[in-house]
């Protein structure tokens, strides 16, 4: 039967090729768009790393000569890095004398926000790039991080003057040191090939926690890490400034705190100016800035599909119709009704099948080239599996109609039919 269908598809190949295109440029354009939507349902459902509930987010704003336009010889102390570290320590005492705070933090970004720092090191020749962000020993705490190995930063890592202690997600642990425990390790970074380039310090890794998606719900698993900023004046590195406050507030506390967080910091710095607003807030904002292109990207889609298929029912009701004479003949002969049904259900899905074997051969070597970076092979898997069943489906739907054309003429009147 398979067989006989074979024949019968490449006996009208010219009619076929048209349908087959069809259906091939369908299968690309549902594979990529549903491609995309597993690949943001796969991120929504992964650890987010961090609790955001009765967290506010603080952006601290310096005037310019803070944000180091003059030559640090030339500032006054309070102006130096040194000096607005110290000002941060202040105003994080100010923060967690208020009562309605559990817990408050420093970090040079926050989750959510459109700041960030990514970076990378060369270790034995290869380049291993991360996101990173510089924090206080209260940032764990705060943002409710689980540490899954070692330990977060503490007063322990207060002498550590020849390396910078570290704490490595999961993630970027297995790629920089596979299987093996990283906790006390030291990455040491190989000597800078430009010349008159300082070099990195060596990274003593102290601590491992799981997942941190900065970006959301919806930003992919990536490799990231945290380097410790303990706000003392004395020590000359680390030497970024913090230009985030992260605070918990206890349970109930309502809205009215942020006016009075945000006044208790303009008392202890008038020069400064600061922006807060809740985490939940920031997550909202940067869930709808998805929409637009997850809507056009859907929207898009639906409209070709509903065009295909459209074009596929009237291609397809056309050659039942032109093969009128040839289904009455069948009829005649002792074919039932069935029969016929199967038969072009049967073309349509042979045809069908050919053009996703094609198209499924061209999707399949995204991941291989690497077109798209972020996007895993299990998504990929997914995507192809669904999209497969889908246009299927459509197909499916497209050719009932016709069959039922085909089997609605009796045999005499299909064998007289002009």
């Amino acid at each position: 039967m398979i067989r006989h269908l074979f024949r019968i598809v490449w006996n009208r190949r010219r009619t076929n090729f048209l349908i087959a295109i069809e259906i091939f440029l369908s299968f690309l354009v549902l594979a990529w768009v549903v491609t995309f939507g597993v690949f943001y349902l796969d991120n929504y459902a992964r650890p987010l790393g961090f609790a955001y509930d009765n967290v506010w987010s603080v952006r601290i704003s310096m005037h310019a000569a803070d944000m180091e336009l003059t030559p640090a010889d030339k500032l006054p102390f309070e102006q130096t890095p040194a000096g607005q570290r110290a000002r941060i320590a202040t105003l994080l005492g100010l923060l967690r004398d208020l009562p309605e705070v559990a817990s408050a933090t420093a970090a040079m970004n926050a989750p959510y926000s459109s700041s960030s720092w990514t970076t990378s090191v060369d270790v034995a020749g290869r380049a291993h790039e991360f996101g990173a962000n510089e924090a206080t020993d209260t940032f764990a705490d705060t943002m409710q991080l689980q540490v899954t190995r070692g330990r977060w930063f503490s007063s322990a890592d207060d002498g550590a003057t020849a390396w910078r202690p570290t704490v490595v997600n999961e993630r970027l642990a297995r790629e920089l040191f596979g299987d093996e425990d990283p906790v006390g390790l030291t990455v040491q970074p190989d000597p800078p090939k430009i010349k008159d380039v300082e070099p990195q310090p060596p990274m003593r890794i102290v601590g491992v926690i799981g997942d941190f998606r900065k970006g959301g719900e919806l930003a992919p698993a990536d490799n990231y890490a945290f380097f410790r900023n303990n706000l003392d004046a004395s020590v000359k590195s680390p030497r970024r400034v913090p230009r985030w406050f992260l605070v918990r507030a206890r349970p109930g506390t309502t809205a009215q705190f942020e006016e009075q967080m945000i006044r208790r910091l303009q008392q202890g710095e008038r020069d400064w100016s600061f922006r807060a607003q809740p985490l939940i807030r920031a997550r909202a904002t940067v869930l709808r800035s998805y929409l637009p292109s997850l809507s056009t990207s859907a929207l898009i889609a639906a409209f070709l599909l509903v065009m295909v298929m459209m074009g596929l029912t009237g291609v397809l009701w056309q050659t039942v119709t032109q093969r009128t004479r040839e289904i009455g003949l069948r009829r005649a002969k002792g074919a039932t009704i069935l029969n016929i049904q199967h038969q072009v259900l049967g073309e349509v899905l042979v045809l069908t099948s050919l053009a996703v074997a094609a198209g499924a051969l061209v999707v399949a070597q995204v991941p291989l080239l690497e077109v798209v970076g972020g996007i895993g092979g299990r998504v990929y898997a997914a995507g192809i599996a669904i999209s497969v069943v889908c246009i299927y489906l459509l197909s499916i739907a497209c050719a009932w109609a016709p069959s039922r054309l085909a089997t609605s003429m009796p045999p005499a009147e299909a064998l007289r039919y002009e």
